[in-house]
């Protein structure tokens, strides 16, 4: 079975280039030149492959350099959504504690260092939710700056 006629179209169109740049180089050059045209169309042909592959490696490093900028951007937007995923999970679980949840505790979090400030109702609470933000997947530290309330 033989193949569409577009098929061979594309294949056609290099060679139909190489055809006309070695027809116009022949007519521009000054010197006598001895090769065939064959020759000369074999010359041309060299040229462009060489000119196709220093651009397909320029193109390359240009998708490289593209490539890293954007690697670079992810791990900045992953490490500001880590940092707000970590405060989102240690709000839910001193939510969840029955002696911090009625408490006002401020959590922030920046490269995985977390910061606690706010009151807790005791010396036992305040260790908890020490205890409690280091569980927290990511957390790398917490600084614990909770005031134990007073009662009276």
């Amino acid at each position: 079975m033989k193949a569409p006629m577009k098929a061979h179209f594309p294949l056609r169109a290099p060679l139909i280039g190489a055809l006309a740049l070695a027809a116009a180089l022949t007519g521009c050059s000054k010197q006598q030149d001895d090769r065939t045209a064959g020759q000369k169309l074999d010359g041309a042909i060299a040229e462009a492959k060489q000119a196709g592959a220093e651009a397909k490696a320029e193109a390359g490093q240009a998708m490289d350099k593209a490539e890293n900028k954007l690697k670079d951007a992810g791990a900045a937007a992953s490490e500001a959504v880590t940092d707000a995923t970590i405060v989102t999970k240690i709000n839910a679980a001193l939510m969840a504690d029955d002696r911090l949840k009625a408490m006002k505790i401020d959590v922030r979090a920046e490269d995985g260092r977390v910061t606690l400030t706010g009151t807790a109702p005791d010396a036992t609470s305040q260790a908890r939710a020490t205890t409690l933000a280091s569980a927290v997947t990511g957390v790398r530290s917490v600084d614990n700056q909770l005031v134990v309330a007073r009662n009276g």
